[in-house]
């Protein structure tokens, strides 16, 4: 067995749960933080994802100190924002929020900040920021209606999931995918394997071979 670190994903999202099992990686512990995620006034989509991302962190560190096989290990937290110029787009929690989310990115570019942050002991703490740029269609008022009667907008940054429904409605991205979905795996695992975590650990294992 490889001795590793534990890794805590300070997150309760499966879409960023599903994205680390994806390259091989199962968190030992599930913790996310409750934390206000409002925007402070003047402040620009790129430093309320970083800002948030490392209170993520700081809040699960907290909790995950207080227990022993932690104590040692890295804590992963992530923030997704998604903006139109300085415009910061909600998380989507109602119908009409949602609704004008759409509105607004029908036919025009937008951007979507993930912030990373891992905390290790002894306060080492290493964060990253990616930008995607994605560009949707002009949307219909027919489709507009159908997705918001699926409900699936629900809960995400700029009401709409990429790796669903709204994936029709992409003419155009630029970047990393797996940002947009909640979870840049690339600059991820470089954080992670630059603080000793065993990112291919499992990656020799036939069990993950799938037909």
């Amino acid at each position: 067995m490889t001795d590793r670190p534990q890794l805590v994903l300070a997150s309760a999202s499966p879409r960023r749960l599903a994205l680390l099992q994806q390259i091989g990686i199962d968190p030992d512990t599930l913790m996310p933080a409750d934390i206000d995620e409002t925007p402070r006034k003047g402040e620009t989509p790129r430093a309320l994802a970083q800002r948030l991302a490392r209170t993520k962190a700081e809040v699960a560190r907290r909790a995950a100190d207080r227990v022993e096989e932690n104590i040692d290990g890295l804590v992963l937290a992530a923030d997704t924002v998604v903006a139109v110029g300085r415009r910061i787009l909600p998380k989507a929690e109602t119908r009409d929020e949602a609704e004008a989310c759409l509105q607004l990115l029908s036919g025009r570019g937008h951007r979507v900040y993930t912030g990373l942050c891992v905390s290790a002991p002894k306060d080492v703490v290493r964060q990253r920021l990616v930008e995607t740029r994605v560009r949707f269609k002009r949307l219909s008022r027919a489709e507009i209606d159908a997705y918001l009667a699926s409900g699936e907008w629900r809960g995400k940054a700029g009401g709409y999931a990429i790796q669903g429904l709204a994936g029709a409605f992409v003419v155009k991205l630029t970047g990393s995918y797996s940002n947009v979905v909640g979870l840049p795996l690339q600059e991820t695992s470089a954080l992670l394997g630059g603080l000793k975590y065993p990112v291919l650990g499992s990656w020799h294992d036939p069990a993950r071979v799938r037909a």
